[in-house]
């Protein structure tokens, strides 16, 4: 059986990396464009194009996921350049946000899609630490323009 994971984030390789010893990365080229108006919807389609994707391409037991972030049932999706991250996360500055991962898994044709629900809170962010952490250039890839396990996790309350 070949596993094929249609993303090319570093942290879903990882998390596959736990449970596999070995599988094949490859990104899918599908817009992440949605035509839902529900977000987890949203999540789930998105997840689904890239499954479909690249199984319709190499076969296989393809893994497809997309992470989105809400706040107040808008979607953040991944910022467009720097001053939008900015925008992003003093929006998320001391809120209460959701992480919905949208996932898609086909092997043999047969498709499983879900999402999973996490509730964020940021603490309040100095326009300081905000400034930083756009310099680093990580919030440019992230949706919601910040990664959960990123740079010192500088949002969290800990």
């Amino acid at each position: 059986m070949r596993l094929i994971l249609a993303s090319q984030s570093p942290r879903r390789r990882e998390i596959l990396a736990k449970f596999f010893d070995a599988f094949d990365v490859i990104p899918s080229n599908v817009s992440e464009d949605s035509k839902a108006s529900d977000p987890a919807e949203h999540a789930m389609e998105v997840a689904r194009k890239k499954a479909r994707d690249v199984y319709s391409r190499y076969g296989g037991t393809v893994v497809g996921a997309d992470t989105i972030v809400v706040l107040d049932e808008k979607i953040l999706g991944k910022p467009k350049n720097e001053e939008e991250a900015k925008e992003m996360l003093r929006a998320l500055s001391g809120r209460i946000h959701k992480v919905i991962t949208g996932y898609c898994i086909i092997h043999e044709e047969r498709e499983i899609t879900g999402y999973v629900v996490t509730e964020v809170k940021f603490r309040e962010l100095s326009e300081e630490e905000i400034e930083w952490y756009v310099s680093t250039g990580e919030p440019l890839d992230k949706a919601g323009a910040y990664g959960i396990q990123g740079k010192e996790e500088f949002w969290w309350n800990g």
